[in-house]
C-alpha cells in the first residue's frame, strides 16, 4: 500500500506539472504578412557579426532582400578570424545598402555583443534601429509587418519570437525542450502588461524607435551585460516607455546550433549567464534540473517497476501503479507531439524526451558548478566569469 500511495501523490503531480509547464507561453500578438507601408521613415537593420562566415550571407542578403521601401543594413563585423568580413566586402560591392563596419578592440568594462551594437548603431541614420543576429534570417515581409504591428500596438520596443530552423537530430531531441522550460522563465501577457515590471526581449530581432533608444542611453546603458536583449527591455520598460513581444515566427526564423556541440556550449553560456547574473535564478535553475532528470531517469523505469512488482506478487495495487505510469506518459507524449509539430518536426521526437531531458539536465547542472565554482565559461574566443 505505501508504494501504491507513492505513486499515487507522483501520479497527481505529474499530470499538474506537465500541463503547467506546457501552458505557459501564450503569445496573443501575432506578426502577419503585411504590405509595404505607404509612408516609410528610414530603418537601419544593425547585424553584429563575429566568426560568423556559415551564415552572415544568407543573413545579409534576407535583410536585403526586404519589400520595405526606405532601409540600409549595418554589419559590425566583431573582430572576426574567419571570411566573415571579406564576404561583407563582397555583398557590399554589388548592394549600396549594405555598411560593413570593422569593429574596434573591446573596451574594458564593455561586453562583446553590446559593444558591437552601440558600434552599428552609432553609423546608423534610420529612425527605426532594428537589431537582427547573424544567425537569423528575414522573409521579405518581414520589417514591413513588423512595423506594422508596432505602429498597430503603439510598441517603443517591438520585439518577436522567431521560428527555430532544427536540422540535426540533436537540434530536434534537445532544443524542443530547451525552448519550454524558456516559456515557464517568462509570461508574454506580464510583459506586455504596462503595468507589470516584468521585461524581456530576444534580441534575434528587436525593432526600437531611435529616439526612444537615445533616451534610454542605448547600448552604452547596458554595456557590461552580456544579456544585453533583456537588459535594453527592462530600460525601455521601467523607464515607462512600451515594450511589446510577439509572435513573428511565420516571418523570422532562426538557426542558432547546426550540433550537439555548438549547442552545449551556447545554452550552457546562456543559462550560466543567467544564473550568474541573477543568483536567485540558482534555485529556479536546481528545480528545473530536477524536473528534468525526473523525465530523464525515473519516468522512463516507473513502468517497469510496476511490472516488477507485479511479477513479484503485487496484485491489483501494483497494476494500478502501471495503470498511472502509462497514463501520465501518455499525456506527456501528447504534448510533447504538440510542442514538435509546432516547431515543425516530426511528432516521433516526442519519444527522445528522456534523453533531450537527460542532455537539458546535464547543461543546468554544468552551467549551475560553473558560476559556483568560478570557472567561467568561454564564448566565440571571449571568456566571462562570475562578477566579483
Amino acid at each position: 500500500m505505501p508504494y501504491f500511495i507513492v505513486s499515487t501523490v507522483l501520479f497527481i503531480l505529474g499530470l499538474i506539472i506537465i500541463y503547467w509547464i506546457h501552458n505557459q507561453y501564450h503569445l496573443d500578438i501575432v506578426v502577419t504578412p503585411a504590405p509595404p507601408p505607404a509612408n516609410a521613415p528610414l530603418i537601419s537593420i544593425c547585424i553584429p557579426a563575429r566568426n560568423e562566415e556559415n551564415n552572415i550571407r544568407k543573413c545579409v542578403d534576407a535583410a536585403l532582400g526586404q519589400d520595405y521601401p526606405n532601409f540600409e543594413v549595418i554589419v559590425l563585423d566583431d573582430r572576426s578570424t574567419d571570411s566573415t568580413l571579406t564576404q561583407l566586402k563582397e555583398i557590399a560591392f554589388r548592394d549600396s545598402r549594405l555598411f560593413p563596419i570593422s569593429g574596434s578592440d573591446l573596451p574594458e568594462g564593455w561586453a562583446g555583443k553590446p559593444h558591437a551594437l552601440y558600434q552599428a548603431s552609432a553609423a546608423a541614420r534610420g529612425e527605426w534601429l532594428c537589431f537582427v543576429d547573424a544567425d537569423t534570417f528575414l522573409s521579405p515581409q518581414a520589417i514591413s509587418s513588423c512595423y506594422a504591428k508596432a505602429l498597430e500596438t503603439e510598441a517603443d520596443l517591438f520585439t518577436v519570437m522567431t521560428r527555430q530552423i532544427l536540422g540535426s537530430f540533436w537540434e530536434k531531441v534537445v532544443m524542443p525542450l530547451v525552448m519550454t522550460a524558456l516559456s515557464v522563465g517568462f509570461s508574454p501577457r506580464k510583459v506586455n502588461d504596462p503595468n507589470t515590471r516584468d521585461a524581456v526581449a530576444n534580441g534575434q530581432f528587436i525593432l526600437i524607435k531611435r529616439k526612444i533608444y537615445d533616451l534610454i542611453g542605448g547600448h552604452e546603458r547596458v554595456k557590461d551585460q552580456i544579456v544585453e536583449d533583456k537588459a535594453i527591455s527592462e530600460q525601455v520598460k521601467w523607464n515607462g516607455h512600451r515594450l511589446v513581444i510577439a509572435d513573428g515566427m511565420q516571418l523570422v526564423h532562426t538557426r542558432m546550433y547546426t550540433s550537439l556541440e555548438s549547442m552545449w556550449e551556447g545554452w550552457t553560456k546562456n543559462i550560466y549567464l543567467g544564473l550568474r547574473d541573477h543568483p536567485a535564478m540558482l534555485l529556479l535553475g536546481a528545480f528545473g534540473a530536477l524536473l528534468a532528470l525526473i523525465a530523464a531517469l525515473f519516468l522512463p523505469i516507473w513502468p517497469l517497476l510496476g511490472l516488477y512488482w507485479f511479477i513479484s506478487g503485487g496484485g491489483w495495487l501494483a497494476v494500478g501503479v502501471m495503470v498511472k505510469s502509462v497514463i501520465v506518459w501518455g499525456f506527456l507524449i501528447y504534448v510533447r507531439i504538440r510542442v514538435a509539430r509546432g516547431m515543425n518536426i516530426s511528432g516521433w521526437y516526442a519519444l527522445t524526451t528522456p534523453l533531450g531531458a537527460g542532455v537539458f539536465a546535464a547543461m543546468m547542472l554544468t552551467s549551475a558548478w560553473k558560476v559556483l565554482s568560478g570557472q567561467g565559461v568561454t564564448w566565440r574566443g571571449r571568456n566571462y566569469r562570475p562578477k566579483p
